[in-house]
């Protein structure tokens, strides 16, 4: 038997950031009191009629720019027929034939290398109600009835669950930046489905299909998506065939858990949804999404690199939206981007995780940052008074130059004080002199620690180490 090569594809539902439903106008929440949020529409009343949200087309414009899709400039909506408790009209209002976006990509690195995702199509649905299942009975919330999504559907071209974690994450990004989504998992408003199969690595023939549904976590996608290509090639390696199925995975146990077997297609029975006129975009329309676009990522990602900013500190501005506004800003006052960078995602970034807060929740102000940078890169305060200075700036109104006079760390720059500073650090270590003197560097660097310590970091830095390299060079 050839090797057995894994085909996955996936499919997001990613909740639309607007402010009201699609067809209604209820507004769109999350975490309200069940069932306080709705309609008639959402109900599902026998003779109402749906009125189509414009911020909701606006988005998944958006979405499908942002996702490189070709736009369907003409397009209508579908009836998806089927029947369960959370769709209780009997259908669902969704695209099957004109899609908004399809033909995109999504770009990935995988080990170094580029690779794109490719996207199938991106269309625009009603979401259902949410059920909910206690003991013996089912209790359905409306309040997520109607709330608009996108469905972004993959080709079949992801290898391995670290290619779809890539993905998942970078998707994430690209939707939260450009205003489309918060894709907060956790929150149910984003959602991801995974198919796998397997293929003989000599056939162009994918293997039978089974999807994962409801996925609750990025890692969750990775481990759900080992453990089914393990599973399939267990049951194929005992000469059994893969029958098609839905199948959930179990946190628990990490493995997957059969739901239902697929005995049949699924007919919907699509037709145009006869209440909704048909959707034109023109390019008056697109030019003006185009004009709002945001810069996404992978530009930002480009921009920094080129600033000098390291990986590190580049990946944790990108991972923190507030602080990548706060950086850019910074940016375009023209304050240097390496020191800027270093502080915000070291002790300010450091700050927000231990206090559980955002930036918005301290006394930090770009102009503040810009004094303390300033500062630093003109040999004015040294790095350990930086943070002493920054412990202050989280809670208080006062400027930088406030800060350093009410806590008495003004930096020295008199140069005969620190020529008799150093002078004593030199008598009180002479075995560093010894090794200064058998050429070892790291000599140099001990005595500075001794000034800093001595003056309590009050010692300019640039200044204290060329007069330690003149004393150390008359001995």
């Amino acid at each position: 038997m050839s090797n057995l090569i894994p085909t996955i594809g996936i499919e997001v539902h990613a909740e639309l950031k607007t402010k009201e439903k699609i067809f209604s106008n209820s507004l769109n929440t999350y975490g309200e009191v069940a069932n306080t949020k709705i309609n008639e529409i959402d109900l599902g009343y026998p003779g109402v009629l749906p009125t189509l949200n414009k911020d909701v087309i606006d988005l998944a414009i958006k979405a499908a720019l942002a996702l490189n899709c070709k736009l369907n400039k003409v397009m209508h909506f579908d009836r998806k027929n089927y029947f369960y408790p959370d769709l209780p009209k009997g259908f669902q209002i969704t695209q099957s034939r004109t899609p908004i976006g399809t033909h995109g990509y999504v770009e990935i690195e995988v080990d170094g290398a580029k690779k794109r995702i490719g996207i199938e199509d991106i269309h625009i649905e009603e979401d259902t109600c949410k059920s909910i299942h206690e003991k013996e009975v089912t209790l359905l919330d409306f309040n997520r009835a109607g709330i608009p999504l996108i469905e972004i559907v993959t080709k079949p071209v992801i290898a391995n669950e670290k290619e779809a974690v890539l993905y998942l994450e970078k998707l994430r990004e690209i939707l939260l930046y450009a205003g489309i989504s918060d894709v907060k998992i956790e929150e149910g408003s984003m959602r991801c489905d995974a198919n796998i199969s397997l293929k003989e690595s000599d056939s162009d023939i994918l293997g039978t299909k089974v999807e994962i549904k409801n996925i609750g976590s990025i890692s969750n996608v990775a481990s759900s998506i080992a453990y089914e290509i393990k599973r399939q090639k267990e049951v194929i390696n005992k000469g059994k065939k893969i029958i098609a199925e839905t199948r959930k995975f179990d946190e628990k146990n990490s493995s997957t858990v059969l739901m239902r077997v697929k005995e049949t297609g699924n007919d919907y029975r699509y037709f145009p949804e006869p209440d909704i006129p048909y959707v034109i975009l023109d390019e008056e329309w697109i030019d003006k999404i185009k004009k709002e676009m945001p810069v996404l990522p992978d530009k930002l990602r480009e921009s920094y690199k080129r600033f000098g900013i390291n990986d590190i500190a580049i990946n944790a501005l990108i991972q923190n939206q507030e602080l990548n506004k706060f950086m850019n800003k910074l940016i375009e006052l023209g304050v240097n981007p390496i020191i800027s960078s270093n502080i915000i995602t070291g002790d300010v970034l450091g700050y927000l995780n231990k206090h559980n807060i955002s930036i918005e929740d301290t006394k930090l102000t770009v102009d503040k940052i810009k004094q303390l940078v300033n500062k630093l890169e003109n040999n004015e305060i040294s790095s350990r008074i930086c943070k002493e200075i920054l412990s202050d700036m989280f809670d208080t109104d006062n400027s930088v130059n406030q800060i350093i006079e009410n806590k008495g760390l003004k930096q020295i720059n008199d140069t005969e004080e620190l020529k008799k500073i150093i002078v004593k650090v030199i008598k009180d270590n002479q075995d560093a002199i010894t090794d200064y003197k058998n050429g070892l560097d790291r000599s140099v660097k001990f005595l500075m620690g001794q000034i800093m310590k001595l003056t309590k970091g009050q010692a300019n830095p640039k200044l204290a180490n060329e007069l330690l390299i003149k004393e150390l060079s008359e001995i």
